[in-house]
């Protein structure tokens, strides 16, 4: 599984390229939206920033992926989100938006992870390697 340090780098990197063509390069991957997120530190109380790809969009809410690569702990920033699920999204290139983040039903998951999965073949990937359910987080519009 990647460690915080690998997935910290991996984040600088994305940062650097989408700072250095305009956010002209980097602003998918893979089909994928990519997007910032940030929530509150769950025990610091203080934003917290990733970058991170949608493989979809319901309705308005943008639907992202706490896979952590099929590690079997949470992504950190899913737990910030569960702490407090008042978030940030920007898309690159725009001004941060307000959301409110939420675990995806049963049912929901339901219909949303054969698409995702379908998809984006390496979604399916992490979830073999873990016996947790990944979740599905809708970062809905606040409003």
């Amino acid at each position: 599984m990647p460690s915080d340090f690998a997935l910290k780098a991996m984040n600088r990197v994305h940062r650097t390229v989408l700072a250095l063509t305009g956010n002209r390069l980097a602003e998918t991957v893979s089909g994928m939206q990519v997007l910032e997120l940030t929530t509150t530190g769950r025990q610091t109380g203080r934003p917290r920033t990733v970058m991170l790809t949608a493989p979809l969009r319901e309705g308005g809410a943008w639907v992202v992926v706490a896979s952590r690569g099929g590690d079997d702990f949470h992504p950190r920033w899913y737990l910030n989100l569960c702490a407090n699920p008042d978030v940030t999204v920007a898309l690159p290139g725009r001004a941060g938006t307000p959301m409110r983040a939420r675990t995806a039903t049963a049912a929901e998951r339901a219909r949303l992870w054969p698409q995702i999965a379908d998809q984006h073949k390496h979604y399916r990937g992490y979830q073999s390697r873990t016996e947790r359910e990944i979740p599905l987080v809708l970062l809905e519009p606040v409003g």
